[in-house]
């Protein structure tokens, strides 16, 4: 089996490290074959497969898109995609629209609750406030003493339920799985362990995920436990999708998996990267 990540970030999106630097890290984790999902962009694809090629790393070329689906907000990567694709490039760069409105709104919550400065702080950590994520500012409040390390943040400020949580309207499933084929690439939902359907609702997800030529989910995944390692194993068996593997990594110290310690996916499920040359 292949020591493959396939889900990862670099300063593009809300990762700390340059793809280059992300590139070192993989190859001295031992990962063989990588891919860099920056969150709804591409910018720096071209540094990360230059880097990787460099280093004997065998690089595909990936982005995680943001998708609403039954109104809440689901992730799905596409792999092996053509990063010069117009479609894509032009979905994402309206899926990146809303951004920067979203992350006002978030600082304005943040400051009826004692949080002042909060746009500022998180724009610090982002290269461009149309890439202003909730992990930037979870950033800056563990930076200013608010909690200690970003998972913290997330619940108690960020995630839904909680005051900063703001909702947004992503890219609809359909369009996300179009731009990734049309890019000639493959449609993962990534770490479906984080979202919070019922059971009837995944059913309806999996199912119209796998209707509109969805290929496979992460399954071992920095994002998932280990009973949800099983529970996805489970998942992609019956529903007939491949399996992927990624450790979601962000930056050193933040999360809990390193690029290429994940446990390896299991033996029977076939890959996603089975068919790529």
């Amino acid at each position: 089996m292949i020591n493959a990540d396939l889900h990862c970030h670099s300063n593009f999106s809300d990762g700390v490290l340059a793809p280059a630097e992300v590139a070192l890290r993989a190859k001295a984790g031992g990962v063989a074959l990588w891919a860099m999902t920056d969150h709804d962009e591409l910018g720096g694809q071209g540094e990360a497969r230059t880097a990787a090629e460099a280093l004997g790393l065998r690089y595909v070329a990936g982005v995680e898109i943001s998708v609403t689906w039954a109104n809440r907000t689901v992730h799905m990567v596409g792999l092996a995609i053509d990063p010069e694709n117009a479609a894509l490039a032009s979905g994402l760069a309206a899926t990146r629209g809303g951004r920067d409105g979203r992350g006002r709104l978030i600082a304005e919550r943040l400051a009826e609750i004692g949080v002042p400065g909060a746009y500022e702080g998180a724009l610090k950590y982002a290269s461009n406030p149309a890439l202003l994520s909730r992990t930037h500012f979870a950033r800056y409040l563990v930076e200013n003493g608010y909690a200690e390390s970003t998972s913290d943040v997330f619940a108690r400020y960020l995630a839904e339920g909680r005051p900063g949580y703001v909702p947004h309207r992503w890219a609809a499933l359909d369009q996300a799985v179009s731009w990734i084929h049309g890019a000639g690439g493959v449609a993962v939902l990534a770490h479906p362990g984080r979202y919070k359907y019922t059971s009837l609702e995944f059913d309806e997800l999996f199912s119209a995920f796998r209707d509109l030529g969805g290929r496979a989910i992460e399954v071992v995944t920095g994002s998932h436990t280990p009973d949800q390692y099983r529970e996805y194993a489970d998942v992609a068996r019956r529903y007939g999708f491949r399996a992927s593997r990624g450790s979601d990594f962000h930056a050193p110290g933040e999360g809990r998996t390193e690029l290429g310690s994940l446990p390896m996916l299991p033996e029977d499920l076939t890959p996603v990267w089975q068919d790529w040359q």
